[in-house]
């Protein structure tokens, strides 16, 4: 091996260090790829989602599975005496006994296919979608599509998508953005519009301690399941198939 004196070492890790780095932890390259380049406009959209309020329903073969755990765990199970098992029974019910209703899963609001409600769907995530303008719609015309904004001048990307939803929920306070990155993104091409190509990141955001918000900057909007959300975007629905991670 060659051996190298500090002052030669030294002199090394300097240039090194010198050297024009391969990435950037600062938002200075998002104004540059904004305006050409590699192409088009950035647009930051949320996928604002409400998570599940009840427990949602067990699947047939998890029940199956765990009923056949159960049972088998019971042919082995320590016997206990009587007298030990029958003393909690024996205790008195008093003044701390509360006879517990469960509230009902199915809501008016599921009833009545209100999706502009967001007391239905409880064992299940909703997500927010509105109609009006969008970035990148053929003609002009008002389409179903999420919170969005084209980026500016924002210093990150996830300020951008913050002020898109603030625009349209009037606030932040009962919102959760998930993470600083976005979850997704995707190249979309518009060979019959006058909007040449742009890129559209996704950024999570979850409702926090609301149960309802005035949406405005819109025409229309609809709180959706997955499923029903898949059906407004037919042209993606592979996309956001895998996007939205849906275990339930």
């Amino acid at each position: 091996m060659l051996s190298r004196s500090p002052a030669t070492a030294s002199l090394l890790l300097r240039s090194l260090l010198r050297q024009p780095r391969g990435f950037s932890s600062s938002a200075a390259a998002a104004p540059a790829a904004a305006k050409g380049g590699d192409g088009g406009k950035l647009v930051a959209s949320v996928l604002f989602e409400r998570l599940p309020v009840v427990i949602p329903k067990i699947h047939p073969v998890v029940y199956a599975f765990q009923e056949f755990s159960f049972r088998w765990r019971q042919q082995y199970r320590r016997q206990y005496p009587d007298d030990v098992l029958g003393k909690a029974d024996a205790r008195g019910k008093g003044d701390y006994h509360i006879d517990y209703v469960p509230a009902p899963r199915i809501t008016e609001a599921d009833k009545a296919n209100d999706q502009k409600s967001l007391q239905r769907a409880l064992d299940n995530k909703l997500y927010l979608l509105l109609y009006g303008n969008a970035y990148g719609a053929p003609d002009g015309k008002p389409i179903w599509h999420f919170p969005e904004k084209v980026y500016e001048n924002e210093e990150t990307m996830r300020l951008c998508a913050e002020t898109a939803l603030k625009s349209v929920i009037g606030g932040l306070d009962n919102a959760y953005f998930v993470g600083n990155a976005p979850m997704a993104h995707m190249v979309v091409e518009q060979p019959d519009s006058s909007v040449s190509s742009f890129k559209r990141f996704f950024f999570k955001s979850q409702v926090v301690g609301s149960t309802k918000y005035h949406i405005g900057k819109c025409k229309d909007y609809a709180w959706v399941t997955k499923d029903e959300l898949l059906e407004y975007f037919p042209e993606n629905k592979d996309f956001f198939n895998k996007m939205i991670m849906h275990i339930r």
